[in-house]
């Protein structure tokens, strides 16, 4: 039962793109954990690009100082989603997050904050700057699956979001 709701999401998500594939934006300083959510969203048919920092994300999105040096940043294709640590030397998901949201050009698309370290001050902070999602580590695949639901809703404005609340 739970494969085919998997699958009946996997659909839906995959006609809403017209056949692209999701586009997300992994920011982590933490290789393995880099990794590890780039892995998890591959297996949900999500494109992945990684960034190892916040620069390098602005970066890639267009919104750094410097000039740009991700793969791919010159590609223009378009990031439906971000997913990035808190915890970052140099500068925080939070302030990656408030950058983000500064530009009318992406401000619109879905920032989720990932951490090891369960704060509900820092979580707060996070939502009501704008993130969708606060997630804590290891993420996992049902994580994915909460995430893809956020991408659904960006991407189709009149989803009223039931398949999402499966937690």
């Amino acid at each position: 039962m739970a494969s085919s709701s998997t699958s009946a999401l996997t659909s839906l998500v995959n006609g809403l793109s017209l056949g692209e594939e999701l586009h997300v934006l992994a920011v982590d300083d933490n290789i393995i954990d880099r990794k590890l959510i780039e892995i998890l969203l591959k297996k949900s048919d999500c494109k992945v690009t990684t960034a190892e920092n916040g620069a390098r994300a602005l970066e890639y999105l267009g919104l750094g100082d410097e000039k740009a040096t991700c793969t791919g940043s010159s590609t223009g294709s378009t990031v439906n989603m971000i997913i990035t640590d808190y915890s970052m030397p140099g500068m925080t998901g939070y302030e990656l997050l408030k950058k983000i949201k500064e530009s009318s050009r992406m401000k619109e698309v879905p920032v989720v904050i990932m951490s090891s370290e369960n704060i509900p001050t820092r979580i707060n902070k996070c939502l009501e700057e704008g993130a969708e999602e606060f997630m804590l580590k290891p993420i996992r695949q049902s994580d994915v699956k909460k995430l893809r639901c956020h991408m659904m809703k960006l991407n189709k404005p009149s989803y009223n979001g039931r398949i999402c609340m499966g937690r």
